[in-house]
């Protein structure tokens, strides 16, 4: 039994290793935005490299999440033409962090995100899902981001563009995975607040006032919505691996519907207080706790190795969520710079301890494993 279970054991690290290499980028992607934030912090940083702040968002954004969900979507198709797409999203990371000109390792990020929305079209003709639709419309939200970009566009100008692609993707596969709970109505009904949701990523580009104002109504209604129909309200009351994900997915549709406020009470923000508030209750709030909670099913899923549940990983969810309140209401919301630094540097800390208890977590069940 034991020689059996080695080399099963050996088959799938065998197995991993591929996706691993996939995986490095986003990795770099995550490691290099941190140390990006600890720079526009006015913190000292491990590395200083002059083009970082410039960068920071789209590393995070379609650097880290992009080439996460690239990979995880690669995965589900089970297709080696699939993994183009990270490939190419992983790349375009290494060549924006690299000394050559920017506007290479861009050409390769819309190519990347490009591959994505085309890796969503042998997906749906598979399913014929509702769900799968939302991420697609998520993928080209992504495209026209960095196509932007390319363009001469501005982050801050590009933000509602980089909202739309996380929140359609995310939703998307959170209809996907708890089908079920949800019911088999939510799909056409996620569908049309996705395209409400479109449209105003759109029209807040055309013209800002009206178009945001649009954009947040659309964000505010997906929320609720989401929220109001998930299973995360009954399992918040259970224990063990149901209550903290349902932890991480009621606290990130709260930063949501902050971000969504924001935007509906104050209009459009490409700078200031106000922006830093939506963008890090957006990214940090929303997408990094939903990432949190669904870590220990998607990881195993994409590299073959298990994330067992072990309460430890509630303490950087919680170091998360408190620090964002701490930057966001005492930082930009009365304007205390301590605040806003003090939370900005526990955001970095709460990230990079979640990514040291996983691992940790891993490979000690990889151990026991062994010992056993």
């Amino acid at each position: 039994m034991s020689a059996v279970a080695d080399t099963a054991g050996g088959t799938a690290r065998r197995a991993a290793l591929p996706r691993l290499v996939f995986l490095a980028p986003a990795g770099v992607a995550l490691l290099a935005g941190l140390d990006a934030a600890l720079l526009l912090l006015g913190v000292p940083a491990p590395v200083r490299v002059d083009r970082l702040p410039e960068i920071h968002g789209m590393l995070m954004v379609l650097g880290f999440v992009g080439t996460l969900i690239a990979l995880e979507r690669a995965v589900a198709y089970r297709q080696p033409v699939a993994l183009v797409a990270p490939a190419l999203l992983g790349l375009s990371v290494m060549l924006l962090l690299s000394p050559v000109p920017v506007v290479v390792g861009k050409g390769l990020l819309v190519a990347g995100a490009a591959a994505l929305v085309v890796l969503y079209v042998p997906l749906w003709r598979r399913q014929r899902d509702t769900a799968v639709l939302v991420q697609a419309l998520g993928a080209v939200l992504a495209l026209g981001a960095a196509g932007l970009w390319l363009g001469g566009v501005t982050i801050p100008m590009l933000l509602p563009w980089l909202v739309g692609f996380v929140v359609l993707t995310i939703c998307g596969e959170r209809v996907e995975l708890a089908r079920l709970s949800l019911g088999s109505r939510v799909g056409g009904t996620t569908l049309l607040l996705a395209c409400a949701l479109l449209g105003g990523v759109v029209a807040a580009l055309l013209w800002p006032t009206s178009g945001t104002a649009l954009l947040s109504l659309a964000l505010l209604t997906l929320t609720w919505w989401l929220a109001g129909h998930d299973v995360a309200r009954h399992t918040i009351r259970s224990s063990g691996l149901p209550r903290y994900t349902a932890i991480c997915m009621l606290a990130a549709y709260g930063w949501l519907g902050v971000a969504s406020a924001i935007w509906l009470v104050g209009g459009p923000a490409g700078d200031g207080a106000r922006y830093d508030a939506v963008v890090h209750a957006v990214f940090l709030g929303f997408t990094l706790s939903m990432i949190m909670a669904h870590a220990p099913v998607i990881l195993p899923a994409v590299l073959r190795r298990p994330l067992p549940y072990r309460p430890v990983l509630l303490g950087p969810v919680a170091l998360l969520h408190a620090s964002i309140a701490v930057r966001l209401w005492l930082g930009d919301g009365l304007g205390s710079h301590i605040a806003w630094v003090t939370g900005g540097v526990l955001n970095v800390a709460a990230v990079v301890l979640f990514v040291a208890v996983a691992i940790w977590s891993t490979t000690r069940r990889a151990k026991v494993g062994v010992a056993q």
